[in-house]
């Protein structure tokens, strides 16, 4: 073939059998639609500043905001199970915390302690304030921070701060969040007293002491009202931290036993017990943890001891690529046998201290702006 005959060759248009070919490639014959599928749609604001109707169209606007409309439906419906009577067979009470009155859907609330460091302390405090769950679980951080914070305030910082000044200054940075020394200081103050009383009480009461026994005392002697543990003990809301010694609680517990012959002991097994059994004993289980690690395995650990949680949601970042549970989807608990198979289970992708008010304000808040409305 000569020069010319080629150009002519290149410049000819595709046969119809080669464009037959490539539109159907391209233009798949779509399926037939569901008539429940929902349109993708998001919020207009010509129609006004609506918070509420904003957050609704959350569940038709895709990607991660479908998945917080979820959760938020989730919470909602673990919040309207647990106000449901209970038959004349269950037992109205839990076996512990002694006094504490069963609901038709027993709540876990697991955080993890750099949340308590944030401002969501004041959202989590305002949920345990108005008694709308039933256990809770964090890390030593979400313990000690809550106390602290009672003594002195924790400040605004940056993330780019420099480690070694700040060492030098005495200051302790968690993400933007700047702790002093100090803080610590006074809270070594106000707890030497309480380990002081919990260790007269353990030799001449023989009291067994355990991880949530230790944080009631904790509530009840913080005595202000902006703490968690105040509402929590307040309420008898059981707080379990099965890694308690993992933080400045750690240190004080450990510096305490160097200074005395007979330390406090801190009993892990009865609180597993007490925690499992809670979940057992319970008509329905619904779950919200807010982040990943121990926390989030402790929650879900104890409603393997029933088959799984009726109502699951998790709000973190973590990835499950690299096998670990805090990453880990809804699903694969669901494997473990630690969420029901046909639980409503959800998972949002996303950074707690953006999603969290949201969550709250759509749901534990609209329970309690209803009651007051009644009142």
């Amino acid at each position: 073939m000569d020069s010319t005959s080629r150009e002519n060759s290149e410049k000819s248009p595709a046969s119809g059998d080669d464009l037959l070919t490539a539109q159907g490639a391209v233009l798949v014959k779509s399926c037939q639609i569901p008539v429940n599928a929902l349109q993708i749609r998001g919020y207009d604001f010509n129609e006004g500043v609506d918070f509420s109707r904003m957050m609704s169209s959350y569940l038709t606007t895709g990607f991660q905001a479908t998945h917080l409309a979820k959760a938020i439906q989730n919470v909602n419906a673990m919040l309207d199970e647990r106000e449901n009577p209970l038959s004349e067979d269950v037992d109205p009470e839990f076996l512990y915390p002694e006094g504490r009155r069963k609901r038709g859907c027993t709540i876990f609330l697991g955080y993890t302690s750099n949340l308590v460091s944030s401002g969501l302390r004041e959202i989590i405090r305002f949920v345990v304030e108005h008694d709308l769950v039933d256990c809770i679980v964090t890390s030593a951080g979400g313990i000690e921070e809550d106390l602290i914070k009672c003594l002195k305030p924790s400040y605004l910082g940056a993330f780019n701060l420099d480690g070694q000044e700040l060492r030098s200054r005495g200051m302790n940075r968690a993400g933007n969040v700047l702790i002093p020394n100090d803080n610590y200081c006074s809270f070594e103050d106000w707890l030497q007293p309480v380990l002081d009383e919990c260790r007269k009480e353990q030799i001449e009461r023989a009291i067994n002491w355990t991880p949530s026994k230790f944080i009631q005392r904790l509530g009840e002697k913080i005595d202000n009202k902006e703490s968690v543990l105040y509402w929590a003990s307040h309420h008898r809301i059981p707080v379990f931290c099965p890694a308690l010694t993992d933080g400045s609680l750690g240190d004080m517990l450990y510096f305490d036993s160097l200074k005395h012959d007979i330390p406090i002991r801190l009993d892990i097994v009865e609180d597993i017990r007490h925690i499992n059994t809670l979940a057992v004993k319970s008509v329905k289980t619904g779950v919200l943890i807010l982040g990943g690690g121990v926390v989030k395995h402790h929650v879900n650990n104890a409603n393997l001891m029933r088959n799984g949680s009726d109502y699951t949601v998790y709000i973190n970042t973590g990835q499950e690529f690299d096998g670990s549970d805090s990453g880990a989807q809804p699903d694969e608990a669901v494997s473990w046998g630690k969420i029901k198979p046909k639980a409503e289970a959800v998972k949002v992708h996303a950074e707690a201290t953006l999603v969290i008010p949201l969550l709250v304000a759509e749901t534990f808040a609209k329970r309690v702006e209803s009651k007051k409305m009644k009142k």
